[in-house]
């Protein structure tokens, strides 16, 4: 299946009790970096529209940003939270193709599907990652977010807040 297939948002599917064969998320880490309570801004990679994220392509993005950031500005001096979470079981109706595969299968017959992977739904205005830095790594966070933003489908916008000692601690 294409990747343009799991973009709208579907019927959610995440009973895990339910779904025998659900695949666990591709995600090893959800923060990166070191959490400090003196960073003095926040960005937010924030969706434009609502959309469903694969789970490796967050890892991906993931992945992408710790890289950028702790070679430019080390891990000492930001701190990364990825704020969606893939609970959304995605369904695929293999086909057969080839020779004699009109024996073998039933077409749209009783065509639920096995789970193949996990998505992340996303509504719009809701962020995908946080990050935390310091004055010196705001445009260096900036070029990570536009990285990360590359890397997931549809559009994201970059929102920077200037935070008070007390904001950087709430989360």
């Amino acid at each position: 299946m294409k990747a343009k297939n799991w973009r709208t948002p579907e019927r959610p599917y995440t009973r895990d009790d339910y779904i025998h064969g659900a695949p666990q998320p591709r995600i090893s880490k959800y923060t990166m970096g070191t959490f400090r309570d003196d960073y003095e801004y926040e960005l937010l990679l924030v969706a434009r529209e609502p959309m469903q994220i694969r789970d490796v392509a967050l890892e991906s993005a993931r992945v992408a940003v710790g890289k950028v950031m702790s070679k430019k500005v080390g891990d000492a001096n930001y701190f990364l939270e990825l704020k969606a979470h893939p609970h959304h079981v995605l369904r695929e109706n293999k086909m057969i193709f080839g020779a004699h595969a009109d024996r073998l299968q039933e077409g749209m017959r009783r065509a639920f599907g096995k789970p193949v992977g996990r998505a992340a739904r996303v509504e719009e205005g809701d962020p995908v990652f946080r990050l935390l830095t310091t004055s010196t790594g705001v445009e260096v966070a900036k070029e990570a977010l536009r990285l990360a933003a590359s890397k997931l489908p549809k559009n994201y916008r970059i929102i920077i807040n200037r935070l008070t000692p007390q904001e950087a601690k709430a989360g």
